[in-house]
């Protein structure tokens, strides 16, 4: 199971009107721990910003699921209440889990949220949709093994 991580990083960026401006921007990282967090989103943004940057936060989320899409632009956190009937007492319990879905708007989050459940035999409730201001999500890179010495 993934662990993700929220880095933040603060750099100098160019906008579109050719000015400098200060920004804090999140970004979501798998690893293992705080330290390899930080060290895989300097990895992954160093060749996307030029000059001076610091990674400003590292914190832990509760995202369980992914759902990817390429061609999205954006990224939407769903809420979901999974309904489960206790057997002793036949009392309904909902458990919340949250997924992030890569989409390019709300209906599209929707839709790609609905797509990826499709083959979930579990009762389930959106508490909600809302888009986030996470710019880029990196998967955990596994090394290629080593070449066995002769």
């Amino acid at each position: 199971m993934a662990n993700w991580f929220e880095c933040k990083v603060r750099y100098d960026k160019m906008m579109e009107n050719g000015a400098q401006k200060k920004v804090n921007e999140p970004y979501l990282i798998d690893a293992l721990s705080f330290t390899e967090a930080e060290a895989r989103i300097i990895e992954e943004i160093t060749p996307f910003i030029s000059g001076e940057f610091s990674v400003s936060a590292v914190k832990r989320t509760k995202i369980s699921e992914i759902f990817w899409d390429d061609s999205a632009d954006k990224w939407y956190l769903v809420k979901v209440a999974f309904i489960t009937i206790d057997e002793k007492t036949a009392v309904e319990k909902k458990t919340t889990s949250l997924i992030l879905v890569a989409a390019s708007d709300f209906k599209g989050a929707y839709d790609n949220f609905m797509e990826g459940m499709k083959g979930t035999m579990a009762d389930f409730d959106i508490v909600s949709i809302t888009e986030t201001p996470i710019m880029d999500v990196y998967k955990v890179k596994l090394n290629a093994p080593k070449p066995a010495e002769e």
